[in-house]
């Protein structure tokens, strides 16, 4: 199988988000190309700053400050957040009062919202507004939309802080999504940046049902600051299957774990 550079990046970066790793040879065995092609693709990304080259391989590149900004992650597993996104959306039904948080999954869920009916949306996320002022406009939906207002974080794109947090304060929803940095038995649902977990955590608060939106980079993964415990989310939808050793975990607290296709 001849694969295209871009699909090759992908591949490995899926392999080094499930694995923290990976090894030029094994990597190079499985993707049919040489150990060469596979050291520029490493040495690429690395320019990309998307990993750190290692001897033998790379490793995930430290993010001590956050993950990485908005823009580079619109360009990691993009059909897994496409499909979660729209799975997401069919969850939505007419006149819901929903929640949207921050994050490039986010942004597909709002790309997806189409064919409903008399929708209240909260979001704290520009691109997310941006998206859906466009649905608006072309009728793809109805109802209003509320751009929470707060302090502007340009890299992440997102609105935040005590301004954002007391204006959201004045609402409840039937339901809030969460695009998370990581979710893991023990540590819950969690994320990078402390302003943005202070607004998901009251969207979580505030909502009768949270579904948290997290493709495979973030099952098994422990963030810098916890949103909610695992067993205070309602739905789980991500592009894997639960893992087994969760299985009986979120049977006993009541989550529901779906697996888009």
């Amino acid at each position: 199988m001849s694969l295209l550079a871009q699909e090759r990046k992908e591949l490995i970066l899926q392999a080094l988000f499930r694995d923290g790793k990976v090894k030029v040879i094994p990597m190079a065995e499985q993707l049919g190309v040489s150990t060469e092609t596979i050291r520029r693709d490493l040495d690429a990304l690395e320019a990309e700053g998307k990993l750190q080259r290692v001897y033998g391989g790379a490793v995930r590149s430290g993010h001590e400050h956050g993950e990485p900004p908005f823009q580079q992650r619109t360009q990691l597993f993009v059909d897994a957040k496409r499909k979660i996104g729209r799975r997401a959306a069919e969850l939505i039904e007419d006149g819901d009062t929903i929640a949207l948080d921050v994050g490039t999954t986010m942004m597909e869920l709002a790309a997806s919202i189409q064919g409903k009916r008399n929708l209240t949306i909260l979001t704290n996320s520009l691109p997310v507004a941006s998206h859906l002022s466009e649905a608006l406009n072309s009728q793809r939906f109805t109802g209003k939309v509320f751009v929470l207002g707060g302090q502007l974080h340009a890299e992440q794109q997102s609105l935040t802080g005590p301004l954002c947090e007391q204006m959201l304060g004045q609402f409840f929803v039937n339901k809030a999504f969460l695009s998370v940095g990581g979710l893991s038995l023990t540590g819950g649902v969690t994320d990078y940046d402390l302003n943005e977990t202070a607004v998901s955590r009251q969207f979580a608060h505030a909502a009768r049902e949270v579904i948290v939106l997290a493709d495979q980079s973030k099952i098994g993964v422990q963030a810098f600051a916890r949103i909610i415990p695992l067993e205070e989310a309602d739905i789980v939808i991500s592009d894997q299957a639960c893992p087994k050793d969760w299985a009986g975990t979120l049977e006993q607290h009541g989550v529901l774990w779906i697996a888009s296709q």
